[in-house]
């Protein structure tokens, strides 16, 4: 399967851990995120998504956490994203972004600082959408 990344709405009980990109020449700079990256060799779409959200807040992740995966194919790229559920979490904040913080889903989705993208999949999750097969 050829993909480029994967990543995630993370809920702790029913808070979003979302992380504030850094400044500067980067795509979405200062605007809200969620944890999630870049595939690296030849890494699974969930790979790719637990090694990124372990460099980024600490958290490990099991394939049993997730709950829901979609598949989004763009005009030049292909991305997974997932929503996991975690009962409790403690964040170690990693060296990529400026902050982070625990969000209501419809906190974040109020945002105008909130990466479209994430919250358009976030909204297909939160209106029962079937989404596809977990990609392992």
């Amino acid at each position: 399967m050829s993909f480029n990344g994967a990543k995630c709405a993370l809920f702790v009980g029913d808070r979003l851990l979302c992380i504030l990109r850094d400044t500067g020449d980067i795509p979405w700079a200062n605007w809200w995120d969620f944890p999630g990256g870049g595939r690296e060799g030849d890494e699974t779409p969930f790979e790719t998504l637990r090694r990124e959200v372990m460099e980024e807040v600490g958290i490990t992740i099991s394939a049993e956490d997730v709950v829901w995966s979609y598949h989004a194919p763009q005009a030049d790229r292909v991305s997974w994203f997932f929503v996991v559920k975690l009962a409790v979490a403690e964040v170690t904040f990693g060296n990529e972004g400026q902050g982070w913080a625990f969000l209501t889903p419809d906190g974040f989705l109020a945002r105008k600082d909130a990466i479209p993208s994430l919250t358009a999949r976030l909204s297909l999750y939160l209106q029962g959408d079937a989404g596809v097969a977990f990609p392992g």
